[in-house]
């Protein structure tokens, strides 16, 4: 009997080493990851700094309205999504930091859905050098020449030449009594459909030897539509614009199977090197034109950033003082455990990276008030546990079982709310509703086990007075 009673005391105190243990372990997790999170936020040259919105850091925005009048309906949102990564890869490229590019739907206009292009560029307020940046994208296009229409339009240039000081008017040019035609036919074949490009230099013979060429590469189906091209216009012209500039037009010998042809343009070898790295980088599948600019100073993103900050720290507070008074040792730890898990969402914030705006330091603030309502129920069911007349390891165990079901279903509840919101809302909502999305997440892990594990840890006996009264309401009678 003695024995037993000896191996029992053992085992219970091999198990309080182990509850000290964990919640030690996870205090010391915490402060590691919390020394990685300022050292990320003091260093300018941090490998994972915060990343803020246009709205906070300042910068520029750009509005782009596409063209998408000549394509088909069925293919707008695919092209417009093309559109919005190769805008995004090419700012990236040029240094601009995190910007935002996202495809915006407005009024209809002239019966078509006109499709906007909302570049936003985070700490950028130069708006001159980004739209620069920007409109160096080229706009890639095949065409097929109609020797009789440019034959009339070169004649028409001509013309107006010999007479551009005088009054006289020039009318259309005419070929058989009716209008000459169009110069240019479009095949549909453009930088949508291209795969690759490359530097590459002409062959040893013929006049244009060594001469700088960009070989491009096709996907399947530009690929299927070049060979039809070349198949069905044979003898004929196709000319290549860049940029709306014909640079190249070489005539068609022969059907070109297998989605490769070449780019010729009497360039210098630096020339071509920047036009294969241009296309490479995103030629536009559809022409967009700049319809407004907007620029926020930095001063102004700031100020609302140490607004944010100053709102949090002083809820923060509120809230901890609110805790420690009404639920004593219980509200202490949930006070820790909350702390542990602003530090876990800003290193979150950090690594994942999550750009931080406005109305992502209001989700992170209203995530807060999530994560104290599970603590509160948490010490609340401890509470009934303990007036029961329950042990404190049994009043803990029962408490954080029997609050479980409750926070599941608010937090779950919430969470719909928050998909919901980041699947239909604005580029401002979803930024809300992600952070949002990740604090309650987060605040079911600190609620859950890390309050459990540093509450357990604590050598509470609530048979005696003072146990009764760190586990018990500080207003409660």
């Amino acid at each position: 009997m003695a024995k037993e009673i000896s191996q029992n005391k053992t085992a219970e105190k091999t198990s309080k080493v182990i509850r000290i243990f964990r919640a030690v372990v996870v205090i010391i997790v915490t402060a590691a990851i919390g020394y990685f999170v300022y050292g990320n936020a003091t260093n300018d040259s941090a490998q994972f700094p915060f990343k803020l919105g246009l709205d906070l850091a300042g910068g520029s925005q750009l509005t782009y309205v596409a063209d998408v009048s000549g394509i088909s309906p069925e293919e707008v949102p695919e092209l417009m999504s093309v559109l919005r990564d190769v805008i995004e890869r090419r700012v990236n490229v040029f240094g601009v930091s995190e910007p935002n590019v996202q495809v915006q739907e407005s009024s209809i206009v002239a019966g078509v859905q006109e499709q906007r292009l909302i570049v936003e560029l985070p700490g950028v307020s130069d708006v001159d050098t980004a739209i620069e940046e920007i409109g160096k994208t080229p706009l890639l296009e095949f065409k097929l020449i109609d020797e009789e229409g440019l034959a009339a339009q070169q004649a028409l240039e001509q013309l107006q030449g010999t007479t551009s000081s005088s009054s006289m008017a020039i009318g259309n040019i005419k070929i058989n009594g009716e209008d000459a035609p169009e110069p240019f036919i479009d095949t549909g074949l453009t930088g949508r459909y291209l795969e690759s490009a490359a530097l590459e230099f002409a062959g040893q013979n013929g006049p244009v030897s060594n001469e700088p060429v960009v070989r491009i590469v096709f996907n399947a189906e530009g690929a299927t539509l070049f060979e039809t091209v070349t198949r069905e216009h044979a003898g004929e012209s196709l000319a290549i614009f860049l940029d709306g500039e014909m640079i190249s037009a070489p005539r068609i010998n022969e059907a070109i199977a297998g989605g490769t042809a070449i780019i010729s343009g009497g360039f210098t070898p630096d020339e071509a090197r920047s036009l294969a790295q241009n296309l490479n980088f995103g030629a536009l599948p559809v022409p967009i034109e700049l319809s407004s600019t907007q620029t926020i100073g930095g001063e102004l993103g700031h100020d609302a950033l140490e607004s944010g900050i100053y709102a949090g720290v002083v809820g923060f507070i509120i809230l901890s003082v609110f805790m420690v008074l009404w639920y004593r040792l219980p509200g202490l730890v949930a006070v820790l455990a909350l702390g542990i898990y602003v530090v876990l969402m800003l290193a979150l914030f950090q690594v994942i990276p999550v750009v931080l705006t406005a109305a992502g330091i209001a989700g992170l603030i209203l995530s807060v008030g999530i994560a104290v309502d599970a603590n509160v129920l948490i010490a609340e069911r401890i509470k009934e546990e303990v007036r029961d007349g329950k042990g404190a390891d049994e009043a803990i165990g029962n408490g954080f079982g029997r609050a479980w079901l409750a926070i599941r279903d608010a937090n779950i509840t919430s969470i719909i709310a928050a998909v919901v919101l980041f699947w239909f809302g604005s580029s401002l909502i979803k930024g809300f509703a992600l952070v949002l999305g990740i604090g309650i997440f987060v605040s079911m892990l600190s609620a859950i086990t890390i309050s459990r594990t540093l509450l357990i840890a604590l050598p509470i006996n609530t048979s005696t007075k003072i146990g009764k009264f760190l586990m018990s309401s500080g207003f409660s009678k």
